[in-house]
This record gives C-alpha cells, structure tokens and sequence, in this order.
C-alpha cells in the first residue's frame, strides 16, 4: 500500500466516528539496532517493525510548521533492561539515532500516516526515566555554510574532503587490550613498528567486547616500559575488559607540514599556511622605520626580497 493510500484509509477511518487510533515510534541507532515503541496497549507491527507496548515511551506535542523552521517534540520514557538503558544513554549510543512516528489504526495498521521523520538530539536521564529532544529533517540545514580561512586544515582526516584513504596499511592498527585504567588509558603490546605520537589526535575505536561500536580520540600516545600507552581525552562510557579487539587510526593535527610528510595528501590540504597571523593584521607604520615598501614587522609572513 503507497502513503497517499495509507493515509486515505486513515482519513476514511477517523472520519467514521469510532475509532481504533494509537502512536507508533521507531528508533533506529547508528549502529543499526532498531526499537519500535507504541502508547497501545498491545503491541502493533508494520513494515517489519515490532512496536512493543510494554516500553513507557510517550511524546508531548510535536511542533510543524511549513517553512524551514525546525520541527521538534520529545520524547519521554521509562528506562529498561528490555529497550532503552541508562548505559546505552551514557555511552551515546542513542545520539544521533533516527526517528520516525506515524499515528496508526491499530485494528488496520496498513492504514497509518507519518506524523514525524527526524532524529534525536540531547538525552538526558533521573529517576530511572530518559528525556529525549526530537529534531526535525530541517535540523540538518542548521549548520555554518561557507569556508573558514584559517592556517590549519578544516577537514577531518578521511573525510570526503580530505580523501585520504584511513584503511592504508601503516594508518591503523588492530591491537588487543593488554591493561586498561578507568576505560581511558590503554596499554598496548607489538606496537613498536609506529612512531611515537602517531595516533595521538586520532581515533580509538571499539569492536568486540561491551563497548563494540564506542570510540574515543586519542590525547597521548607513548611509550611506557616496553609497551604503547594510548590515553582518550575522555573515559569510555562502557566497561572495557582486557583482551577486547579495536581499532587506533593515526591522528593528524591540521598542519600543512604534517599533511605533506606524514600522509602525503598536500594536494587535499584545506587550509591556508600563508595567510597574515595576528602580528601582521595588528602591525602599522612608524617613522622610526624606513618606508621602502617592504614588511611593516620583522614577524610577517611576506618574502623580504
């Protein structure tokens, strides 16, 4: 059954005086696992979707308009073993994830009509209950356009702009937890083949164990009696248990030189290395220095020949 037609069969049964109505949600992480949630009193299934109606989940008013302006509600929910849990939330699992809300005919779930189509924005959580902001598709259009002017680069490494390959043989390594500390820092064995510093400013990424799917940027990467001691600038909201599996990709810190040198990925460099720094957009001509059309400040940037 097409929308249009779904959502005839929805007109057709409200417009019948007795109705069977209810609201479904579905939650889809990033990760790919879905959830499907609804205020019926028993569980409604569409499209491949299961929505369970033992989860608490409920929204408060949904704000639409015709314009660009954004759309949102909320979302508010009971946290639970079964569904949505305080340890998912805090290790962000639930950040970013998409959603979808239809108003449906739980006697006839064919015939429903999209309410909602957007994704979640902040969670927070007390009391055993989540709270969720919901933002609308127009979200995405609310972001700086135009380019930065700035020395280092305005890429992220691997990134359709960048377009460096981060999967190269010498750019990562998949090592095995040999001692964790607080799930911030790692140790490491076999990792004397990279140089020192290599994957500090990169990432660190989970891939088996109770933090698969988790990551963390690197802040220090150094060498601690024979083995590689990696450092987050932040803890891993999961457990992380010695002997997982994961992923460390080399760091870059936006420097031209860097770029060159290390990735050999200049020609893809974003960002301006010349432009005038501060000492030069503050400096200013004096009669204590000879007018003769060079720098202004022995600090310029600018060739003095």
């Amino acid at each position: 059954m097409s929308a249009e037609t779904a959502r005839q069969a929805l007109l057709d049964h409200a417009a019948g005086g007795l109705t069977s109505l209810c609201r479904c949600w579905k939650v889809e992480r990033r990760d790919g696992v879905s959830f499907g949630f609804t205020d019926h009193d028993c569980e409604v299934s569409f499209e491949g979707t299961l929505f369970k109606a033992d989860s608490g989940l409920v929204a408060s008013a949904l704000v639409q308009t015709t314009g660009l302006s954004v759309d949102n509600t909320e979302a508010l929910g009971a946290l639970s073993d079964a569904s949505v849990t305080e340890a998912d939330i805090m290790a962000g699992r639930f950040d970013g994830a998409s959603v979808q809300a239809w108003l449906v005919n739980w006697a006839d779930p064919e015939a429903r009509f999209q309410l909602f189509a957007g994704s979640i924005g902040e969670v927070s959580r007390s009391a055993g209950a989540f709270r969720a902001e919901l933002r609308g598709l127009t979200e995405a259009l609310n972001q700086p356009q135009g380019a930065i002017y700035q020395s280092p680069c305005s890429a992220v490494l691997g990134d359709g702009k960048c377009r460096f390959n981060t999967n190269a043989a010498g750019y990562f390594a998949t090592p095995t937890v040999a001692e964790v500390t607080e799930a911030r820092v790692f140790l490491f064995d076999g990792l004397e083949m990279f140089q020192a510093r290599w994957f500090e400013r990169g990432m660190l990424r989970l891939t088996s164990g109770a933090g698969a799917g988790l990551s963390g940027v690197i802040k220090n990467d150094r060498s601690r009696d024979g083995r590689r001691e990696i450092e987050l600038w932040a803890p891993i909201e999961a457990e992380v248990a010695v002997g997982d599996a994961l992923r460390l990709e080399a760091g870059c810190d936006k420097q031209a030189a860097t770029c060159r040198a290390k990735f050999a990925n200049f020609d893809n460099f974003r960002g301006f290395p010349t432009i005038p720094g501060e000492d030069w957009l503050t400096s200013y001509p004096t009669s204590s220095n000879a007018a003769t059309g060079g720098p202004l400040t022995s600090s310029s940037p600018w060739p003095t020949e």
